[in-house]
């Protein structure tokens, strides 16, 4: 598929169409941003980018400076607007905001990154079969945050048209995979203002014609990169004298899932990735992994956190080694508001396209979370909601991929949704 140099005047299918072919990481969502922005701004919104829309201290899990800067050179070298790129600096990310009267401010947050994974490319695959599979080796939207994108710029496009009483708050959330963007945005004092919020996901295995609204009991989540670095040694000749990193690691792996789970509710440990790169004949001298905690309530998952570090020390401590640990990511749990729920659902009920209107539990996690919690402790009112999209296969694998007309069916419950809220 040709890349697009504008998402002015293009169906919401090709901008969803133009972003999976062309793929970005969390906190290098450069062009992606930047195609947004100036559509938007297009549209009559004030728009920010960038810094302007997160706190950059409260960022996590953000790549090195070189892939960053190779990230902003390939959105340049694919035409996105230079004066997006130059006003953004680092970092990613849109908030576009436009007041139609004096009602109440209403928000909208979408997500917009990719991940980390690479995509098929064979005719199973619609994209592949189509024309518009990833051109980013080992990047690939397989979670439907292009979809995503579509949905709010389809929502700015309806608004920037008909109008509506009140005022208009559009997010598009960089570096939600990880749990890394939402915090930062939340921190931004963006959302203070927010009379009601909604958050929205599409697919998550309901079909086209169901509506969510409200994906109910989401997990908290935290990931830690540890890294645990020993002494080097000959394994055959000076076995003594290393201090074994990988030993380290692997205790720690066997103890990690050995941690109590708590009897207060839900809780959850993974260990998703190992990396030594090291010969056979040396004794290990660095050895990382990712290590990942949940739990139903805030305080179950830092139950997980602090038991999950005291492991890693006592890994540690035991093969006579140095570690460090870093925050990857995380979120926090939330509750929708039921007002919010009831005007989903009667705006779902309203739609001619939609044949289920539900309430879900969440079994996963989603970083917004921060961006609920922030509008309601500010005195306003949110749901997160799903719009079915019969995805024929599973979040975050090779084949992932949504029925399109989900896009439009989401604008249309959106809106009618904010209009109801005003």
């Amino acid at each position: 598929m040709d890349a697009l140099d504008s998402f002015t005047d293009v169906s919401l299918r090709d901008v969803r169409r133009d972003l999976h072919s062309r793929p970005e990481e969390g906190w290098k969502e450069f062009r992606t941003t930047a195609l947004l922005a100036d559509a938007l701004e297009d549209l009559g919104y004030d728009v920010l980018v960038g810094t302007e829309t997160t706190e950059p201290d409260e960022r996590m899990g953000v790549p090195p400076a070189d892939e960053i800067a190779a990230a902003r050179e390939r959105a340049r070298d694919a035409g996105a607007p230079e004066a997006y790129l130059d006003a953004m600096g680092d970092v990613t990310g849109v908030i576009a905001t436009r007041e139609f009267g004096d009602g109440p401010v209403v928000g909208l947050r979408t997500d917009i990154d990719a991940l980390s994974r690479q995509e098929a490319m064979d005719d199973d695959h619609r994209p592949a079969r189509d024309g518009f599979a990833s051109i980013h080796p080992g990047e690939m939207h397989a979670c439907g945050h292009d979809a995503h994108a579509a949905i709010g710029l389809g929502v700015a496009r309806t608004f920037a048209r008909d109008g509506f009483d009140g005022t208009l708050k559009l997010f598009f959330q960089p570096a939600e995979e990880g749990g890394r963007g939402g915090k930062p945005m939340a921190e931004s004092g963006h959302l203070d203002d927010l009379d009601h919020l909604l958050a929205v996901h599409v697919g998550l295995d309901e079909p086209t014609g169901t509506v969510v609204a409200s994906y109910d009991a989401p997990l908290a989540n935290a990931k830690v990169d540890v890294t645990f670095e020993g002494e080097p040694a000959h394994a055959g000749g000076e076995p003594n004298a290393g201090r074994n990193a990988l030993q380290a690691a692997s205790a720690a792996i066997g103890n990690l899932y050995g941690i109590a789970r708590h009897g207060d509710g839900r809780t959850r440990i993974n260990v998703g990735r190992v990396s030594a790169d090291n010969a056979q004949n040396v004794i290990c001298e660095e050895a990382t992994m990712r290590v990942e905690v949940r739990g139903g309530t805030h305080d179950l998952n830092e139950y997980m956190l602090d038991r999950a570090r005291e492991v890693i020390d006592g890994a540690a401590t035991m093969h006579d080694v140095d570690y460090t640990t870093s925050l990857y990511g995380k979120t926090t749990t939330f509750e929708n508001d039921e007002s919010v729920i009831e005007v989903v659902e009667a705006a779902a009920n309203a739609a001619d396209a939609v044949d289920s209107v539900t309430r879900t539990e969440f079994g996963g996690s989603e970083d917004a979370s921060y961006l609920i919690r922030r509008v309601q402790e500010s005195g306003g009112t949110a749901t997160y909601l799903g719009i079915g999209a019969s995805n024929p296969s599973g979040h975050h694998t090779a084949y992932f991929d949504i029925d399109e007309t989900a896009i439009d069916i989401g604008v249309d419950v959106i809106v009618d949704a904010i209009g109801r809220l005003s």
